[in-house]
């Protein structure tokens, strides 16, 4: 049964697609006369966005026709220093790395490494999901459109304590499905890291030294990585910025190679829009054939719906590592990416039209990358912007993370009046684990607690009394105020049994019983 409504969801979807396509193809392609009126106005936007305070710094790149046809900087790499973002200031691109390796992938495809449907069980039998059959299914294709049933988050909480790709690839095992197979569209970092990895190994290579060479190194990106021990080498690179007290602050960095193929690209404007003249081509660069058209145009094809744009309203769905789009101004092809530790980044193609935009910028929350990319599509096809939609599309980033921190807020804003104590330290002090989150060590410090998780240790969390039993922490870098719960099971000997950890129990799996004593 679940099969036959799988197919038929997946026809249904097809259908509606197609039919919009086919409305979407009716118009006639833009003129470069009208690339050439809009451009101006675009890059008058992008500085007014600068000077605005919107994001401390901004580069963009629009190609049209196998020409890039705009290419620039703008605000600066770090806030309150003078250094300048020009189109070669190198930035963490986030999701946008998802289809960058989906083209890496592609080119596989191409040269007949893999296909699409090549199934993991024979690329990489050690992976495993929890249930027998979608291991034995599972299938590349699957994982970069995001339809194995993984949870969205599962494995970023491991990341999080600082477990590397191979622990947290092989504890997926243990997370349960959210679907099932093939049946729903959970958007996962590490399930689209794990087709990567798998689709590079007949190669006898890792991932970052296929993507450099199937793809980085023939288009001269000689400033794009999968690794970020070159990114932190460029001495012109863009700093993470969030909002402190207001303003714009390079507080935090962050490290994404246990996910590079699905957030650990470093790039540039001026490289990615060789990317772009890429796919534009239909897997034509320079005149030659780098990636078989069919192995690429299989990318782009929709597979899971999910949903309309959340401002422009346009239908959209879920391709392989690329969202496909059929909104205003005809399809697109598109993704957006973005660290909640202060980056976002946006690229959009107009295949009919030739017509590519990429946009970085070095902050978050903020809508800038998509408000500047709907101002300019206005330009280009209506002459004229409908609306500001940057105020748009910050309303959406902004409520991201508002709604959560103000509940959790709310609901651990005083004790209750009629507050428990604490049992002794030494009830809660111990060693805890479990096989998904691994160990963790409760210890006495000071008048608190000290919660230490991930390998060896790795991650360290004060816990403050609250109730009885339940403790709160404050482990996010990217909201500092906000608490989370750290509860214990205390049983009649005295001693807590169990622990459970609020900010990794997103899967429930955040429960550890105690062991060793």
């Amino acid at each position: 049964m679940r099969l036959g409504q799988n197919l038929c969801h997946l026809t249904i979807a097809a259908f509606i697609a197609m039919a919009l396509w086919s409305n979407a193809a009716s118009a006639d392609p833009v003129t470069p006369e009208q690339i050439t009126v809009a451009l101006p106005k675009l890059e008058a936007l992008a500085q007014g966005a600068v000077a605005d305070g919107a994001v401390p710094g901004l580069a963009i790149a629009v190609v049209h026709n196998d020409e890039v046809v705009f290419l620039k900087g703008f605000g600066h790499r770090e806030a309150g220093k003078p250094e300048t973002v020009d189109a070669d200031t190198v930035f963490q691109i986030a999701s946008l790395s998802k289809p960058v390796s989906a083209t890496v992938v592609a080119a596989l495809v191409s040269d007949g490494v893999v296909s699409w449907n090549s199934k993991i069980a024979d690329l990489d039998p050690s992976f495993r999901l929890a249930d027998p059959y979608p291991t034995s299914e599972l299938t590349i294709r699957d994982l970069f459109s995001h339809r194995s049933g993984l949870p969205g988050t599962a494995g970023d909480d491991l990341e999080d304590i600082g477990y590397d790709r191979a622990t947290i690839l092989h504890r997926l095992r243990f997370v349960p499905p959210l679907s099932s197979f093939r049946a729903g569209y959970s958007y996962s970092n590490f399930g689209l890291t794990e087709g990567a990895v798998a689709a590079a190994r007949p190669t006898g290579k890792s991932w970052e030294e296929v993507a450099d060479e199937k793809l980085y190194r023939p288009l001269g990106m000689a400033s794009t990585s999968s690794r970020n021990a070159d990114f932190i080498k460029h001495a012109n690179r863009a700093a993470l910025h969030v909002k402190v007290d207001g303003a714009w602050a390079a507080k935090i960095k962050r490290d994404p190679d246990a996910q590079a193929p699905a957030g650990g690209v470093s790039s540039t404007a001026r490289d990615l829009a060789e990317w772009v003249r890429l796919l534009l081509g239909d897997g034509v660069y320079a005149g030659k054939t780098l990636i078989a058209a069919d192995a690429l145009d299989q990318t782009h094809m929709p597979l899971m719906t999910r949903g309309k744009n959340p401002v422009s309203g346009g239908e959209s769905f879920y391709g392989l590592g690329w969202n496909i789009e059929f909104g205003r101004h005809g399809l697109s092809w598109g993704h957006a990416g973005a660290f909640s530790v202060g980056a976002r980044t946006l690229v959009t193609i107009f295949p009919k039209d030739k017509l590519g935009i990429v946009i970085l910028a070095n902050a978050f929350p903020t809508g800038v990358p998509e408000g500047l990319f709907d101002s300019f599509a206005d330009l280009v096809f209506e002459g004229k912007v409908e609306k500001d939609w940057i105020e748009a599309w910050d309303a959406i980033y902004a409520g991201m993370f508002g709604p959560v921190v103000e509940t959790a807020k709310a609901r651990f804003a005083a004790p209750p009046s009629a507050a428990r104590p604490a049992a002794p330290a030494n009830a809660y002090a111990g060693h805890y684990a479990n096989d998904f989150i691994g160990d963790a060590v409760v210890s006495r410090a000071g008048d608190g607690l000290m919660l230490k998780v991930g390998p060896a240790g790795a991650r360290s969390y004060s816990l403050t009394h609250y109730d009885g039993d339940l403790f709160l922490t404050y482990p996010d870098a990217e909201t500092p105020d906000r608490p989370v719960g750290v509860s214990f099971v205390v049983g009649p000997d005295g001693k807590a049994s169990a622990v459970t950890i609020g900010f990794l129990d997103d899967n429930h799996l955040g429960t550890l019983p105690r062991v060793g004593d």
